[in-house]
Formats: structure tokens, sequence, C-alpha cells
């Protein structure tokens, strides 16, 4: 069952099909993405790719900009079960997360990190899931974890306009302009001894969603700025 795996790795000659036929031309062509910042995304070597989230399209536009490289993203197992949505996962290559269960949910940071360290782009949504009001929402650690882990770095992504272009509990798009913006990468070198500390951990995760609300203009949850 798609639980039980860690990795589903996908297909490159699969993924090109998807970028370049079947799917790339019909999203730029809806959506006319405006990109930014392509510079700060490693030409090789392990790095984690952490973006807001407020509609389905957001992995896939980032997945398409991304030049020369696949993104293997965390995605839900509930989507992965779907028959509808199985073969395209399947196929483009994800990491499965369990999010009712604890222990499958550390496994996953875990395969994450190891994707990492083989040389792949790791995508993630550090909110968990798509903000149900447009506002950017306090980050889950797993980003932080996997990046202390790993000692990658973390490409902080604001993207703008997918909300307006599939907004949430809609089933079929609309054409309207997106803006993906990549910022510089965070990096996180720091003693073995020290990746594990809590506070280190939290204070990573609020600095890459610091950075992605730089990027995307959102605004935020009174869980991350207190004042607001």
């Amino acid at each position: 069952m798609a639980e039980r795996r860690t990795v589903l790795g996908g297909s490159p000659v699969f993924w090109l099909f998807l970028k370049f036929v079947l799917l790339g031309p019909w999203l730029r062509l809806m959506f006319r993405p405006k990109v930014t910042g392509l510079e700060n995304i490693p030409r090789e070597g392990g790095a984690i790719i952490a973006s807001n989230h407020v509609s389905f399209l957001d992995g896939l536009l980032v997945s398409l900009v991304v030049p020369h490289r696949r993104v293997m993203y965390l995605t839900k197992t509930k989507y992965i079960n779907s028959p509808l949505l199985r073969w395209f996962l399947t196929g483009a290559g994800v990491i499965p997360v369990a999010t009712n269960d604890v222990g499958a949910a550390g496994d996953a940071v875990t395969a994450a990190v190891q994707a990492v360290h083989s040389g792949r782009l790791v995508g993630i949504f550090p909110e968990g899931t798509r903000s149900p009001d447009g506002r950017l929402h306090r980050g889950k650690t797993g980003v932080a974890r996997m990046a202390l882990a790993s000692g990658a770095p973390v490409v902080p992504v604001g993207i703008t306009g997918t909300d307006r272009a599939l907004p949430r509990g809609s089933k079929l798009p609309r054409p309207h302009p997106v803006r993906i913006a990549f910022g510089p990468p965070i990096t996180s070198a720091v003693p073995e001894s020290e990746a594990k500390d809590p506070a280190l951990i939290r204070a990573l995760t609020d600095q890459v969603m610091e950075a992605i609300r730089t990027l995307s203009g959102q605004e935020t949850t009174a869980e991350i700025n207190p004042a607001a």
C-alpha cells in the first residue's frame, strides 16, 4: 500500500512528458507564470524548496518553472490513494506523508532527508495544507528538521495568483496570471548535537516562514505575528 512506501521515485521520462507535452504548455498558456529568483535554485546537489500554499496548482507550477531539475514533493497519502491522482503522482515522483500517523510523518521526514542527500530537490509546504483564508499560517517544523538533518539549503518561495486561478473549493481552474518568486537560500549548518534542539528547530522554521511571507506579500495569522 502507498502508506508503507517512503518514496515513490517516479519516472524522469514521464515527468518530461508532463512538463513539455501534456501539462506544461497548457499551464503556461493558462497562467502565464512570471518567475523571479531562479538563480537561487542550486543547479546540482540536494536542496529543499519551501513555499506558501494557497491552491492545488502551487506544486505543479513550481515544478514547471524550475529548469533542468525535478522537484519531489511531500504529498499526503490521501491524494496518492485517490484513483484519479495516483497515476500522476506516482509517475511524477513524491514522498508520501500519512498525516494521521505521527510515526509515519517522521518516516516521511527521514525519506526526504535521504532524497536530499542523494542530490534531489525536495518540495514542501511548511503550513502543512492549503491556507483556508489566504493568509500565511504558522509553519510546521518538518522543513527545519529536514534542513538541520541534511545540512541542505532551504530555498523559500512565494506564490501569488494561484488562489485566483484555482480557489479553494473550485473544481476547474480559470485563466489568471501567477507570480512565483524564489528567494536566497537559507543555510542551517549546525553541529549534529544541536540539530534536534526544539528552540533551534522552531527558530529556523519561523525564519523560513518570514522569508516566504516577504516573497508572497501575504498577511500572517496572529499565531505568527501576535501584533497582527
